[in-house]
């Protein structure tokens, strides 16, 4: 996949660009691009379901797919738009936009349950697995990802730290691993450069968040 075809807007927000518009957890957008094909939501904490954000980069056609304990609240804010709910360790296609849910959640931190069903999505783009991995900790059930680009949490606090996270991408070994929230709200750029350091040197790191 041609990364440049990825942006991280900020934090954790992603915009992938393969024909059809996807954000992943739209947050802190500095310009309304209302350019969304899909948008995807792990959990509703306000630094990934920001409604303001959201409104950015929303069409008329946009759909969103939010876990399914959001639907309600994706629906009070966006009940003119197709919502679709999702489960965790599912797999869907979305108008031809075929897609898994991973489980995202804290193994011993309180701040991601399990029970909550927030979710990592994996989507089929350009022919490759891009895995998002929302905000988690180094799981059983991220471990057994396949992926070839895997976008993962480093910030550490509410997330894995850089050394898990390099840990999880050594496991499940993509060709390309991109690290995400960090730089603002958690973690610092120090962490990015720790994180590369880690990961095996056959593994592509690309710091999107300088």
């Amino acid at each position: 996949m041609d990364i440049s075809k990825i942006t991280v807007n900020y934090h954790s927000s992603i915009r992938l660009d393969v024909g059809k518009i996807l954000y992943f957890d739209p947050f802190k957008i500095e310009n309304s691009a209302n350019d969304a094909d899909y948008i995807f939501i792990s959990h509703d904490h306000y630094d990934h379901f920001s409604v303001e954000d959201i409104n950015k980069v929303i069409t008329n056609s946009t759909v969103l797919i939010v876990p399914e304990k959001m639907e309600d609240k994706a629906l009070g804010a966006f009940a003119d738009k197709k919502i679709i709910p999702v489960k965790q360790e599912e797999e869907y296609e979305v108008d031809g936009i075929k897609f898994e849910t991973v489980s995202a959640y804290n193994k011993l931190k309180p701040f991601h349950s399990k029970k909550d069903g927030w979710c990592g999505f994996i989507v089929e783009a350009d022919g490759e697995r891009v895995y998002y991995a929302g905000d988690t900790d180094i799981t059983k059930e991220a471990s057994n990802v396949k992926c070839d680009v895997a976008m993962v949490p480093i910030g550490g606090t509410y997330t894995m730290n850089s050394k898990d996270a390099a840990k999880l991408v050594n496991i499940i070994k993509p060709k390309v691993a991109i690290p995400v929230h960090y730089g603002s709200i958690i973690g610092t750029i120090g962490d990015a450069d720790k994180f590369k350091g880690l990961v095996d040197k056959d593994i592509r790191v690309e710091v999107k968040i300088k």
